[in-house]
């Protein structure tokens, strides 16, 4: 279309219209960014906004919408537009959706990927198109060790995360045997990983579940057999909620923890009465610990306390959206504000390290537990 579009222009047109432009790029009292007027741009955000899993997402992508919306009312002449698409949290659907956003030149910056899965296999495409990404809970340690330099996270990865889950399981829930799960993708397989390798001989048996699973007779009879008083799950609702109501209900009274991908309304609401007790850890914050004015913005926007990873998806997007308001105006230019990006946020000081790791040294990690139905947060787990 834009080819076209030049080509049909008369020699005196085109000049017409290059004058035009130069004379609106020279007006920098129309923005706030100073230097060749540029200001604002476009960030593509992408999740499960939809879906089964879709509860653990909403939070960060409401935590997004809610700094670009105070953006633009402090700078209305730098404004920037979030373009949310949704891939349900599958890699198969996050891929033609990173195809599409590297070679649209609109999209300067990019919000994600939410899920592991969908993180990296987008990573690569994202990278060659030079746009600088921003996850405020993709925790697959391995997203951060291949040397992809668009990519960070503002989040704890499982590694650290998977010591505090060992950590709180030696010394808060005791177990003498333990039963470990994961659903065979990067981020469950991942975070059992780092809990196997941490508890050792405490790990007395193992099993995975498939990706929309239904019926878990068979895991429930290894569990059984082994005797565990603990089980440790690594995967999403979808699985985790059906597994453990249909274990409750063949008899089985084994503690259960799962991680932050489990942090989602509808785990407890799945698995039902099963669920009363569950741990459930995540490197994310409560509402209640956020900085600033955060937590009552959320709430007075959208009638209730942010869930998993507001306070982390509203943190991703300030990244970004500060650079905009610098008047930084390009994927290059970007890409190099969020590497050097060193600024208190609302869930942490947010600074990256050469692998677009988050500062490990302000990484937290808290326990929640369900209790009537509702994940309530518990204690944080020191880190040594």
């Amino acid at each position: 279309m834009r080819r076209s579009y030049v080509r049909a222009l008369s020699a005196v047109g085109l000049a017409a219209a290059l004058v035009a432009v130069a004379g609106c790029q020279d007006a920098g009292s129309d923005t706030e960014a100073g230097g060749d007027g540029k200001c604002g741009g476009k960030i593509a955000i992408y999740g499960a906004f939809t879906g089964p899993n879709a509860g653990l997402v909403l939070p960060s992508l409401n935590g997004a919408k809610l700094a670009v919306k105070q953006h633009n009312e402090k700078n209305p002449n730098c404004k920037v537009e979030l373009k949310e698409f949704d891939t349900t949290g599958d890699p198969t659907q996050a891929t033609p959706v990173a195809n599409q956003v590297a070679q649209d030149q609109s999209f300067t910056s990019v919000i994600g990927g939410h899920f592991s899965g969908e993180t990296k296999a987008t990573m690569a495409t994202y990278e060659a198109a030079g746009l600088v990404m921003v996850s405020p809970s993709a925790t697959a340690a391995e997203l951060t060790t291949a040397g992809n330099k668009s990519f960070h996270r503002v989040v704890g990865n499982d590694a650290t995360q998977g010591t505090a889950a060992v950590t709180y399981l030696n010394n808060v829930l005791k177990p003498t045997k333990v039963f470990v799960i994961d659903d065979g993708q990067p981020y469950g397989a991942g975070i059992i990983a780092e809990v196997k390798k941490g508890l050792g001989a405490k790990v007395v048996a193992e099993d995975k579940v498939q990706t929309e699973q239904t019926n878990f007779d068979a895991t429930i009879s290894k569990i059984k057999s082994s005797g565990a008083d603990v089980i440790a799950y690594g995967g999403y609702t979808n699985e985790a909620a059906p597994l453990l109501k249909q274990a409750r209900a063949a008899g089985i009274t084994a503690k259960f923890l799962g991680f932050d991908g489990l942090y989602d309304p509808g785990f407890p609401a799945g698995a039902g009465a099963g669920a009363e007790g569950a741990i459930v850890t995540c490197p994310c914050l409560p509402a209640t610990e956020a900085g600033g004015t955060f937590a009552a913005d959320y709430e007075k926007e959208y009638g209730e306390a942010p869930g998993s990873y507001g306070a982390e998806g509203y943190d991703g997007a300030v990244v970004l959206l500060e650079g905009y308001a610098a008047g930084k105006s390009t994927r290059k230019e970007l890409l190099e504000w969020v590497d050097a990006y060193d600024k208190p946020g609302v869930s942490k000081h947010v600074k990256f390290d050469a692998n677009g790791d988050v500062d490990k040294s302000k990484v937290v990690i808290w326990a929640y537990e369900i209790k009537g139905g509702q994940i309530v947060p518990k204690e944080e787990i020191k880190l040594s």
